[in-house]
C-alpha cells in the first residue's frame, strides 16, 4: 500500500512512523529540525491520518507499507534509511528492521514485551470492543494516563490530533487480546529475530528493572536508555535532546 506522506529536507534519509490513533502530524515539531541535516519522509500508517484503510494490521504489513511507500517516492538510500517509531510505530521499526535493509532503528516508548502490554490492555478490553462512545471513553482513559510531562500546549495539539477508528484499533490490538502470553513471546522473537543493525529504544515510561537485560539478549545490537518520569511522549517533551540523540546515535 502506498500511504500518505511527507518528504522534507536534504540528507541521508530518516524516517517517521507515529502511533497508534495519531498520524505524522504527532512528529510536526521534529520534522524541521530533523530536515535541516536529513531528507525525512514522515508516513500515516495504513487506517491512520490520509492514508486508506486495509484488510489487516499486523506488523510485517505495517512495515511492507513503509517499505512500499519509501520506494514508490524516488527518495536515494532506501536500503539505508534510518527508521524511527514511537508507540505502535516502534513495533512497525522493529518489524521493518527485522525484515528490510536499514541503517538503524530507533524506538520510542513501545516496549517489547508484548505480553506485559497484554495485562494493561485487557483490563481495558471490554471498553474498546463497546459502541463507539464506550470505545472513545476507553482510549481517552488509556492515552489520559501516560501524557506525562507534555506542555499544555502540546497536550491539546496532541488531543487534537487524536482520530481513533474502532475497526482500525482493534485490527491492530486484536492480536494481543487473542493470544495468549506464551503466544505474543513467541510472536515477539519471530518480529526481532532479523535485526542485526543498532537499535536504540527510549522509553519515557518505565517497563520494569527486569527489561533492559531483556532487550540486549533479545536483540544484542540493542541500547537502551530511561527518560525517566517523562511519560509515552519523550521525543515531543525533550525536543532538543531527542533530535541530538538521533544524530548521535546514527551510524553515519
Amino acid at each position: 500500500m502506498n500511504l500518505a506522506h511527507e518528504i522534507t529536507g536534504t540528507g541521508p534519509l530518516v524516517v517517521l512512523v507515529h502511533g497508534i490513533t495519531e498520524s505524522r502530524e504527532t512528529w510536526r515539531p521534529l520534522i524541521a529540525p530533523l530536515s535541516s541535516t536529513y531528507t525525512v519522509v514522515a508516513v500515516d500508517v495504513r487506517g491512520h491520518g490520509k492514508s486508506p484503510k486495509g484488510d489487516s494490521y499486523d506488523p510485517i504489513s505495517l512495515a511492507t507499507d513503509v517499505r512500499e511507500t519509501l520506494l514508490a517516492t524516488g527518495v536515494t538510500d532506501v536500503d539505508s534509511a534510518l527508521i524511527i517509531g514511537h508507540s505502535m510505530g516502534g513495533v512497525v521499526v522493529t518489524a521493518y528492521g527485522s525484515l528490510f535493509p536499514t541503517r538503524a532503528v530507533i524506538n520510542v516508548d513501545q516496549p517489547l514485551l508484548l505480553s506485559g502490554f497484554k495485562d494493561g490492555l485487557s483490563q481495558l478490553e471490554p471498553l474498546l470492543k463497546g459502541d463507539d462512545p464506550t470505545f472513545q471513553m476507553g482510549i481517552s482513559m488509556l492515552f489520559d494516563s501516560m501524557y506525562g510531562q507534555l506542555s499544555g500546549t502540546e497536550l491539546e495539539r496532541i488531543k487534537g490530533n487524536r482520530k481513533a477508528d474502532q475497526e482500525v484499533v482493534l485490527g491492530i490490538w486484536g492480536t494481543v487480546f487473542d493470544s495468549s502470553v506464551e503466544e505474543l513471546d513467541a510472536q515477539v522473537d519471530a518480529l526481532i529475530g532479523g535485526i542485526r543493525v543498532p537499535y536504540l529504544e527510549i522509553q519515557g515510561i518505565d517497563p520494569g528493572a527486569e527489561y533492559e537485560s531483556w532487550l540486549q539478549r533479545a536483540i544484542p545490537t540493542s541500547s537502551y536508555e530511561l527518560w525517566a518520569d517523562l511519560g509515552h511522549y519523550p521525543h515531543l517533551i525533550e525536543q532538543e535532546k531527542f533530535v541530538h540523540r538521533v544524530r548521535e546515535f546514527d551510524p553515519l
